[in-house]
């Protein structure tokens, strides 16, 4: 039989997945490690299991003790899941603006959370690192896993993730891009990969509102730069000490809804369904594109799983009421979703008559004419109504005598803006066509009904 002991035994060795349509316009090979595939749906499972090892051995952590910890929520599911195996109990502090399933999450393990506010400094008595402080010190028999300044943090990855990234690319990999929160997982893989190529470049994303690109540029750590953002999962108004500037060759910032939208998009082009920080690393790479060169081989962290986020990221109504859905991003492809599977066409050598009969049966108001099985004109009921009238047009003559020129296409993929800017330019219509070939066509009243 093959078995594993107990699912802590099922951590790690999660696979790289080649991006395709998430990264046409970029030049060199990207490839996701996908880390959902752990027991807890992220990375850190692996740095929770090593922490709590860590602590075992030297003496800190006992039987029966707590664990007691400030999370966003993936570490806390990782303590959580081998607190269960080993017999702890867990105490967890997390922040307001973290996802109502990440707190659910940790509540179906058994965990205690206390939610904190945001907005406050770290030092404050009512920030989510000091209260997990101030528990550590009230309750008997705890622990605190401290993931910011735990260097057994750095040590997973080291240990881990670093030689997984090496043998799954055979020593290919020129360029790794992770989200950078407590910092162990870019410099404790950073740091291994750097030791076997020290041409490795390693690249940190950050968001606004967050300390460590201007630190790492500047060596000044401004509390200037420093305000409430939504990017869940990275970034941090203080330098942790597994955050090692050293290993980190740049940092790239990303903006709340620039991360928001990539998350979205990396489901809907690549079926990965992974959560924000996933969105910013591919968002900060994609600002990046120009560094690179077809002979690159980029390896992307995705931290964690979706689910974490369907209230939020996944949620169109949270998303437009932050501004982050706004008409351009709304594509071609949403509009004729509900559209009749197949478009109806007519051919240019068929006589007018035909297409009044067709226009007819399927209640429509234009018709596009091919020629060679190519696009080559349209026919609309106000310039027939138009010929009929003014040209005593008969219905026997051929439609490619009497067509209008081909309406514009675009790709499924392209925005509303686009398509209301050819409609704008006289065009009663556009042709999109979709990602399997086929095609569709857009309205007026399509726009009209969208709005």
């Amino acid at each position: 039989m093959s078995y594993y002991n107990n699912i802590l035994e099922t951590i790690g060795n999660t696979p790289l997945v080649k991006l395709n349509k998430l990264v046409e316009d970029i030049p060199a090979t990207v490839l996701a490690k996908v880390e959902t595939f752990n027991p807890g749906n992220s990375i850190k499972d692996r740095m929770a299991l090593k922490m709590i090892e860590d602590a075992e051995k030297e003496g800190k952590l006992k039987p029966g003790y707590t664990i007691i910890e400030g999370t966003s929520g993936n570490t806390g599911m990782g303590l959580a899941m081998a607190a269960i195996i080993k017999g702890y109990k867990c105490i967890f502090t997390t922040t307001d603006k973290q996802s109502k399933e990440k707190v659910d999450a940790l509540k179906a393990f058994g965990a205690e959370v206390i939610v904190c506010p945001t907005n406050v400094d770290p030092e404050d008595p009512r920030s989510y690192y000091s209260v997990s402080t101030r528990l550590v010190n009230e309750t008997p028999n705890s622990w605190k896993a401290n993931q910011y300044d735990n260097l057994s943090n750095t040590k997973a990855h080291y240990e881990q993730t670093g030689p997984e990234i090496w043998e799954q690319t055979e020593g290919k990999i020129t360029h790794l891009v992770v989200g950078v929160g407590t910092g162990g997982t870019i410099c404790g893989t950073g740091k291994y990969l750097k030791e076997k190529n020290p041409n490795i470049k390693v690249w940190g994303i950050d968001t606004y509102g967050s300390v460590f690109k201007k630190y790492k540029e500047t060596g000044v750590f401004d509390k200037n730069e420093i305000y409430p953002y939504i990017t869940e999962g990275i970034g941090e108004d203080f330098l942790p000490a597994n955050v090692d500037m050293d290993v980190i060759d740049l940092f790239e910032k990303v903006n709340d809804r620039d991360a928001a939208l990539m998350t979205r998009e990396i489901v809907k082009k690549e079926g990965i369904f992974v959560g924000n920080s996933a969105g910013a690393a591919i968002a900060g790479l994609k600002q990046l594109k120009d560094q690179l060169t077809k002979d690159d081989l980029v390896v992307v962290i995705f931290h964690d799983h979706g689910t974490r986020y369907l209230g939020k990221m996944f949620n169109d109504d949270w998303m437009r009421e932050r501004g982050f859905l706004q008409e351009e991003f709304i594509t071609a492809k949403d509009l004729v979703k509900d559209h009749p599977a197949a478009l109806v066409t007519i051919g240019s050598g068929e006589p007018v008559s035909n297409a009044i009969e067709k226009m007819k049966k399927y209640g429509i108001s234009q018709i596009p004419v091919k020629r060679d099985g190519e696009f080559a004109g349209v026919l609309d009921e106000s310039h027939l109504f138009r010929l009929m009238v003014g040209d005593n047009l008969t219905t026997n003559k051929l439609i490619e005598d009497v067509m209008l020129p081909a309406l514009p296409e675009v790709s499924g993929d392209d925005s509303i803006k686009k398509v209301t800017k050819y409609l704008n330019h006289g065009n009663k219509a556009v042709l999109v066509k979709l990602d399997d070939g086929s095609y569709h066509i857009i309205t007026q009243q399509d726009i009209i009904t969208h709005m």
